[in-house]
């Protein structure tokens, strides 16, 4: 572990600011007995204060996270330290313009006693077109071999690419991979330009505020030079990722989503005005604490699937069935006495409703708070870390008040593509089907590559001055943890969703044409895990990751 790395390179000691783990202070409070609203934010004001009086910058606090990846000589974040004086205190603006400055260089390292390298390690920031557009990068090389296939990573809503720090070092593992993990844009430690829309249409807004993402993610691609690559998309990232592989064709290997949001369609999201949170929405994100994560029960998987082998787990082989017998129930219900039927969700209050209106984000009220902002941060810190050894605990949660500090930009997207729950505008549920079934123009097809037009619908003449293909089907994982907050039952549509299309894609196709088609889905089950999957299991999440980064590998060698 190169733990001790950072200390020697500038960073903080937060020992010698008197700060103490906010998991520690919590466990403090709890045994004295304190005020419901101590237990929600359990930092203390006299910790908040010398928190925000630091102002760790977003590049060493990410500095710190990553340090504790393994075999590293050292982490790999450019360290560049405040110059400005303790008792000055930065607007949002300088801590922009200095979060870019220390970003501005690239940072390598290697790993030392590595049983699975030699590996180097890169940190740059990767500027787009346009002005202050920039993508911060976090990568892994495999040191003597040539990476054929390359692994993207992207996070959820308002994170950044320093909470995967536990599976960086399991991931790369893989021979012949490249291992990219992405801040999106307006997010992380990526550069935060002013999030503004043209359209006035509903339908164009999501439109727009979704290419706002998956634009930058293809420009990105085009200067790496990255043909085609493995994407996997946590939370808000899965969405994008199901988002981006529909606007941009051709270019992914397999789509991997660990607990994605807005797969399910719910009509208040999409027709009423604003929707009432349900039992699987971002306020739980907030709330529910890791302890329930644990132990809670998720009605909507099955105890087979708990109990079960992972091979059975994983690949759950009574979703069809399942998934049949729930839209009879939903027959049935329809078919029933209006008396007896659940009655509808109410609208949330006004007060909710103006916030998301007005785009007036979490991160906002952190941002206004100024000295209150690390104890209103550590209300969803020490929920959410609390499985974890202190230091690393700290150390995100001072990873995620340096982020949720910066100026607001990509978090304003949010009230375009979800409503105030998990809800969204345009769900994914009447999409996803689409992904590996686009028509495509410019990409040869090779063995590598095996685009084809539908077996029911004609080709275009070779005479034509552009010849459509169609992509022969990807791979689609679907994540949920065990006791995930985000229904898994929207993972059991998409996946039938998925398997419809395939079916009706291949009903005259020729056994060539099914031997070469890769569109397969699954839903797969982390046990003991919550919503951030990666995280909470990450020893099974690896592991499951390697096993579909072979998979990969498995496909190319069979359509060749």
């Amino acid at each position: 572990m190169a733990s001790h790395a950072a200390d020697s390179n500038g960073d903080i000691d937060i020992k010698s600011r008197g700060q103490q783990s906010p998991l520690a202070s919590r466990r403090a409070m709890n045994n004295v007995g304190t005020k419901r609203f101590d237990g929600l934010f359990p930092l203390g004001y006299k910790e908040a204060l010398g928190q925000w009086w630091a102002s760790i910058p977003a590049a060493q606090a990410e500095h710190k996270v990553l340090s504790f990846i393994p075999y590293l000589q050292q982490p790999p974040t450019q360290l560049i330290t405040n110059s400005a004086p303790p008792s000055a205190s930065p607007s949002a603006a300088s801590l922009e313009r200095l979060h870019l400055e220390q970003a501005s260089h690239v940072a390598r390292t290697s790993s030392v006693e590595d049983p699975y390298g030699p590996r180097k390690w890169h940190s740059r920031l990767v500027p787009l077109s346009g002005k202050n557009r920039a993508l911060n990068e976090f990568s892994v090389e495999r040191v003597g071999e040539a990476a054929d296939q390359n692994l993207v990573i992207l996070h959820g809503y308002g994170a950044g690419l320093g909470f995967f720090y536990k599976n960086f070092e399991g991931l790369s593992r893989a021979r012949g991979w490249q291992l990219y993990a992405l801040d999106l844009l307006g997010m992380g430690r990526s550069s935060r330009p002013p999030f503004k829309l043209k359209s006035t249409k509903r339908e164009e807004q999501i439109s727009e505020a979704e290419d706002w993402f998956i634009d930058s993610l293809e420009e990105w691609r085009i200067q790496k030079k990255i043909d085609r690559f493995t994407l996997l998309g946590h939370s808000m990232g899965g969405y994008m990722a199901v988002a981006y592989a529909l606007k941009y064709p051709g270019r992914l290997n397999k789509l991997i989503l660990a607990s994605p949001v807005g797969i399910p369609e719910d009509p208040y999201a999409v027709n009423a005005a604003m929707p009432e949170p349900g039992s699987s929405t971002l306020a739980n994100e907030i709330t529910q604490d890791q302890d329930e994560t644990a132990t809670a029960t998720n009605g909507s998987i099955p105890e087979s699937a708990k109990t079960a082998p992972r091979a059975d787990n994983n690949n759950f082989l009574n979703a069809r069935t399942k998934a049949e017998k729930a839209a009879a129930k939903d027959k049935d219900s329809a078919s029933t006495d209006s008396t007896t039927a659940p009655p509808p969700r109410k609208p949330l209050g006004k007060w909710f409703t103006y916030l998301w209106d007005a785009n007036i984000s979490p991160f906002s009220l952190v941002r206004w708070s100024g000295p209150l902002g690390p104890r209103l941060v550590s209300g969803w810190t020490s929920r959410r870390f609390s499985h974890l050894p202190p230091d690393e605990a700290q150390a995100l949660h001072n990873y995620s008040y340096s982020l949720f500090r910066l100026r607001g930009s990509g978090e304003y997207a949010l009230a375009y593509i979800l409503a105030p729950g998990a809800f969204a505008r345009s769900p994914l549920i009447r999409r996803i089907h689409g992904v590996g079934r686009q028509y495509i123009s410019g990409i040869e097809a090779n063995d590598n590559n095996p685009v084809a037009g539908s077996p029911s619908e004609p080709q275009s003449s070779s005479t034509n001055a552009e010849i459509k293909r169609r992509e022969n089907g990807v791979p689609i994982v679907l994540m949920y943890g065990e006791n995930d907050w985000m229904d898994v039952a929207g993972g059991y549509a998409a996946k039938e969703k998925i398997d419809q299309e395939k079916r009706r894609v291949l009903k005259d196709a020729s056994e060539e044409e099914r031997r070469r088609d890769n569109g397969d889905s699954k839903v797969i089950i982390i046990k003991k895990a919550g919503h951030h999957v990666y995280l909470d299991g990450w020893e099974e999440f690896n592991e499951v990751m390697r096993d579909e980064m072979e998979d990969v590998r498995r496909r190319e060698e069979r359509g060749r």
